[in-house]
């Protein structure tokens, strides 16, 4: 954990420096608001500038992979890109915000919490659960599910309902979540 948790530290440290906004999200964020389970790597959504990108890849040395093409192009294609950390061999994938409503939304609900020790933006626990359910449908991944069901499981009362079926409808994933969220009414939470 101190490893990562350090990656991590620096990572935003980096990002606050270049002020640009940005949620942990992914596993991270599922074992924050769910049950907690191991992953590899941090996934990182960011919302910069063209000028706060420049001066965010500038922030980075020897110590570690970075692509400055790689991440110029997933800025203009509003995609991905990662950084190594060569000491430790964590990676972090960071995700250029979108700029669709729903990830405008997600932007602004993001909620501050601490991950590994370290003070951070994550997504909500909705997002979060949404997120899961569109990374599932697109990969046919059970563990993407159960990711999204520890949440519900955790945070059963707390959860906007109302929010998660509306942009579950327009994400296409009402299906997966109706049926999360009838499992859970059936055992009780």
């Amino acid at each position: 954990m101190i490893e990562e948790g350090d990656f991590l530290r620096r990572l935003i440290e980096k990002l606050e420096t270049a002020q640009i906004a940005y949620l942990v999200t992914g596993s991270l964020a599922s074992s924050y608001w769910g049950h907690p389970r191991a992953t590899n790597d941090l996934d990182i959504i960011i919302a910069p500038t063209s000028r706060q990108l420049s001066h965010f890849l500038k922030l980075f040395d020897e110590n570690y992979y970075l692509s400055e093409e790689a991440a110029r192009e997933a800025f203009k294609g509003r995609r991905m890109f990662n950084i190594i950390d060569h000491k430790s061999g964590w990676k972090a994938d960071l995700i250029i915000h979108k700029n669709r409503p729903h990830d405008i939304e997600v932007l602004q609900r993001r909620r501050e919490g601490q991950i590994f020790g370290v003070r951070a933006t994550i997504t909500s626990p909705e997002d979060s659960i949404l997120s899961k359910l569109v990374w599932s449908k697109a990969s046919d991944s059970e563990r993407q599910l159960r990711d999204a069901k520890g949440i519900i499981e955790v945070q059963a009362e707390n959860l906007d309902v109302i929010y998660m079926r509306r942009w579950a409808k327009s994400l296409g994933v009402e299906d997966l979540l109706e049926r999360l969220l009838g499992e859970a009414k059936r055992l009780g939470i």
